[in-house]
């Protein structure tokens, strides 16, 4: 398990980017560190392109923003190339790259969200800086229709569970508050 990394998790507008910037400012402040921000989301339509570059613009101007191809390898790639000593690695959001591995957005093709989620996964466990990764939890509503949104909905359910099990803290933010799972709130470090 990597004493560095810590997933963040929650629904829409729960706070988590907001959390996991916090937080990456904090050791950017404690340890000098340089932020590297990998930004899953595609830029599919004019709306998206905005919250882009919102999202940008809201960030620290020194922090190193990247946005890694559609490709089941490039996410692991990115990891293993900027989770060094000296950086932190924010990774926003899980759920973004697996929905548009399985359901590519017009001109990409699908890809093997497993061999992906294989590849980060082990990315992670070489990681030498903190990584934190934002990801929504999908998975508590009504059980989706169509074989594509339950695809969707398995693949980031079984890659929460996987990258909690590596992670040395799981919080799930609900109404903009924190909540830690992991370690449990109240339990002994």
């Amino acid at each position: 398990m990597t004493a560095q990394m810590h997933l963040i998790l929650g629904a829409e507008r729960s706070g988590k980017s907001r959390h996991a910037e916090r937080l990456a400012r904090e050791i950017q402040q404690r340890r000098g560190a340089q932020v590297v921000y990998l930004a899953t989301a595609w830029r599919g339509d004019a709306e998206m392109s905005e919250r882009i570059e919102r999202h940008r613009r809201e960030r620290p101007p020194a922090w190193q923003t990247i946005e890694p191809p559609l490709r089941a390898d490039a996410l692991a790639a990115a990891v293993r190339e900027h989770a060094r000593p000296g950086a932190c690695v924010l990774i926003d959001c899980l759920t973004l790259w697996i929905t548009q591995m399985l359901c590519p957005p017009p001109g990409c093709t699908e890809q093997d969200a497993q061999v992906a989620s294989d590849a980060l996964l082990e990315a992670l466990r070489q990681a030498d800086a903190p990584v934190l990764l934002v990801s929504n939890e999908i998975g508590w509503g009504v059980t989706p229709l169509g074989r594509e949104t339950r695809g969707v909905v398995d693949a980031l359910g079984r890659l929460h569970q996987r990258v909690a099990a590596q992670a040395e803290r799981v919080t799930l933010m609900v109404a903009g508050l924190p909540m830690a799972v992991k370690p449990a709130s109240g339990s002994q470090s």
